[in-house]
């Protein structure tokens, strides 16, 4: 589960959370850059700790405000199950620092993310070097880059791959009928859009944020089998491409 824009409040996000770990949602997402929601992901999983497994970032240029972030996060999370290099921003400095903290035990993955796809070349020499057990990036039946090289090479790798604001882009107003959503099986255009996502073997875990009661459940379901097959994803593209 993601946290950009959803938990970058004072306000109270345990019930979202709960009702998250309920529906068998166990991974959630965040970033220094998301403003407030390291902390309120953190109030918002206390007691819960042996429940549900943590990603955060590192996002600076600077090398000392990296440290920072770094001890931050430790403080809020205890550990941190996956570590990212944010949007590639300093990735030397802060590779290096994600990689000191893995040999100490208190990172247990460390990966980079980008949102653009301008950037993936970037990646794929990241993921080649060998420093890094995943990445984060854009993948759906609107963008479909990741499928050219990325994906391919994080089967080849053997690494994770998570995919990030999944529903965005204007792709939940493209047109569909109660036959086709019957036809894949899922209730919902949005469940339809993150099976057609989770059905990639390559993918790892889909990302989403929400701050609405009942959404949590609903996207859950998405990632619930059977998985779609190949005609069934090929029906989603066809909708999607549509308009």
């Amino acid at each position: 589960m993601g946290t950009w824009r959803t938990f970058d409040t004072d306000e109270d996000r345990s019930p979202i959370v709960e009702e998250a770990l309920s529906a068998g949602i166990d991974l959630f997402d965040s970033s220094p850059m998301y403003g407030k929601a390291q902390d309120t992901l953190a109030r918002a999983l206390e007691g819960r700790r042996d429940r549900f497994l943590v990603a955060t970032k590192v996002w600076t240029e600077d090398q000392a405000e990296g440290e920072a972030q770094a001890a931050n996060a430790l403080e809020l999370y205890g550990t941190v199950d996956v570590y990212q290099v944010h949007n590639l921003v300093n990735l030397p400095d802060q590779l290096a620092l994600l990689e000191s903290l893995k040999a100490a035990g208190k990172v247990r993955a460390i990966g980079a993310t980008h949102y653009r796809e301008e950037a993936f070349g970037d990646l794929a020499t990241v993921m080649r070097s060998g420093r890094v057990d995943m990445v984060q990036i854009p993948y759906n039946p609107l963008r479909r880059e990741a499928e050219k090289t990325l994906l391919p090479l994080a089967e080849e790798l053997g690494l994770g791959v998570f995919v990030m604001s999944p529903l965005q882009g204007g792709i939940l107003d493209r047109r569909h009928t109660a036959a086709d959503l019957a036809r894949l099986g899922v209730e919902t255009w949005p469940q339809a859009i993150l099976k057609w996502i989770a059905s990639d073997p390559r993918v790892s875990t889909v990302l989403t944020a929400t701050r609405r009661p009942g959404r949590p459940t609903e996207n859950a379901r998405g990632g619930e089998e059977p998985m779609f097959d190949p005609d069934q994803r090929e029906l989603v593209s066809r909708l999607c491409a549509a308009g």
